[in-house]
């Protein structure tokens, strides 16, 4: 049960100009949308500072609690219990639905918001929006490459013709080279090398007033925001200087924005370093590191081993994610290459294909449907056992598994919100995704408790998996 006073943050990407317009979002769209939860929900102020205060009354006749939201360069939320006590699961929910209602309303700002980042002294290019894919390489060596393993399994029909009974062999062989050298393969698909020479991406975000961004994409095309993006990189970095307004504005303006401060923020992350921290967490070398520059927020690993390990992040999950959270998603990256995970799957996507072809092919004949639905299921669940094997592992090494939660909760917030439905739930489980749902890897990290008490984070995430699966199928 809840009975004290609970605080607790939530960054944001929002720009001081649209403050007011975020508090006033979570009124209108969340509190007073949900009266049988929230009562007396008004704007207030606390100093120089927008605030919203509400009263949250747990449903089963309990206690309530009162909360004040105030917003400065962060969210602050204040709660302290009113009279009686609630419980705990009370008080997650109203902590997950405020995190939700401030995410819904950064995805409806993303609409009205240029997003640019360059690297020093690097080709300038156009950064990729959010409904573009990742390229169908950066697709096939991302995940551990297991849909690398699947898709290539599947193009043996065409070597059978020309090879014959040998064909199955020399696939194998010729996936395994391309895993030898999968790191030099995903180093051309990025955008950008990251090095210890030249570490920093710089990224602005400029949050166009109201009227300004409406009907965004109709006002600029792509060669223009590239155009801008030229002229800016031309008059900051180019001649050391920074990012903002006044450097900045004279590219906006010549396109009709004209630079506000309180619309814009920049921020400059130095990437080889927090890389480099997650490693000598890991006591492993620092990998190859490349920026693929999509707003897209992701991060992945790949490579034989961890001395010929890269790892391929983009600039939206820079955008989105504070650094103690980019190192956190990294942490669950290298645990991926300490494990050596890349060719723990071509062991196991291997043997499963050249037994199919040497061994089952009788039965697969008579019932081929069931065979690739119980064949390609048991892969993705073991998949899914190597990627709740990498949470685990990044809490316990980094020791901070709350903060890898949020960061996924930033990541997946599209795909949280539709597994609060049952069915989908069971349709993520059993579906051919290699990772676990969202909400089970959220929940897990949060309720882990000590970290470093777990003797076995396989065995563990097996045991996770089953009964989480479980857990959805009962509802």
């Amino acid at each position: 049960m809840f009975g004290a006073s609970f605080s607790f943050v939530i960054e944001t990407e929002v720009s001081p100009a649209y403050f007011d317009d975020l508090l006033e979002f979570i009124l209108r769209h969340h509190l007073l949308a949900h009266r049988e939860t929230y009562r007396n929900a008004k704007r207030t102020s606390v100093g120089d500072e927008p605030s919203l205060s509400f009263t949250a009354v747990e449903p089963k006749g309990g206690g309530h609690l009162d909360a004040e939201m105030t917003i400065g360069q962060r969210v602050q939320v204040k709660m302290a219990p009113g009279e009686g006590t609630v419980p705990q699961e009370f008080l997650d929910q109203i902590r997950d639905d405020l995190i939700d209602a401030v995410q819904f309303f950064e995805e409806q700002l993303r609409g009205t918001t240029l997003y640019f980042a360059w690297l020093e002294g690097e080709k300038v290019v156009p950064e990729k929006p959010p409904q573009r894919r990742e390229s169908f390489v950066q697709r096939l060596f991302s995940e551990s490459m297991l849909w690398f393993f699947v898709v290539f399994i599947a193009a043996n029909i065409l070597l059978f013709a020309v090879l014959g009974p040998y064909a199955p062999v020399a696939l194998v062989l010729l996936q395994f080279l391309m895993v030898l050298f999968s790191d030099r393969i995903i180093a051309r698909t990025g955008d950008w090398r990251i090095t210890r020479e030249n570490p920093n991406v710089h990224l602005l975000q400029y949050q166009l007033p109201p009227q300004a961004g409406q009907g965004l994409p109709d006002k600029v095309r792509e060669d223009q925001l590239l155009q801008i993006k030229k002229e800016i990189y031309e008059s900051t970095l180019a001649v050391g200087n920074p990012v903002e307004c006044e450097t900045a504005g004279g590219a906006l303006s010549r396109y009709g924005f004209e630079c506000s401060p309180e619309n814009m923020s920049t921020k400059t992350v130095n990437v080889y370093e927090i890389v480099k921290r997650a490693a000598e967490k890991f006591k492993l070398p620092v990998p190859l590191i490349v920026i693929a520059n999509t707003i897209l927020p992701n991060a992945a690993a790949s490579g034989p081993s961890p001395s010929h390990g890269i790892v391929l992040i983009t600039t939206g999950l820079l955008v989105q994610l504070e650094e103690d959270e980019i190192l956190n998603v990294l942490g669950h990256e290298f645990s991926h290459l300490r494990r050596r995970d890349t060719l723990v799957l071509f062991g196991i996507t291997s043997t499963e294909y050249l037994l199919r072809i040497y061994v089952f092919l009788p039965f697969i004949l008579a019932f081929w449907f069931l065979y690739f639905i119980f064949a390609l299921g048991a892969v993705f669940l073991v998949a899914k056992f190597l990627e709740a094997r990498a949470d685990l592992e990044s809490a316990i090494v980094l020791g901070e598994p709350r903060v890898l939660a949020e960061s996924l909760r930033k990541i997946g917030f599209r795909r949280l919100q539709l597994e609060k439905m049952p069915a989908f739930r069971v349709q993520e489980w059993i579906g051919w995704d290699p990772h676990p749902p969202i909400y089970f890897r959220v929940a897990r990290l949060e309720k882990l408790g000590d970290p470093s008490k777990v003797r076995h984070p396989f065995l563990q995430s097996v045991k996770d998996n089953i009964q989480g699966f479980k857990e959805a199928l009962l509802g």
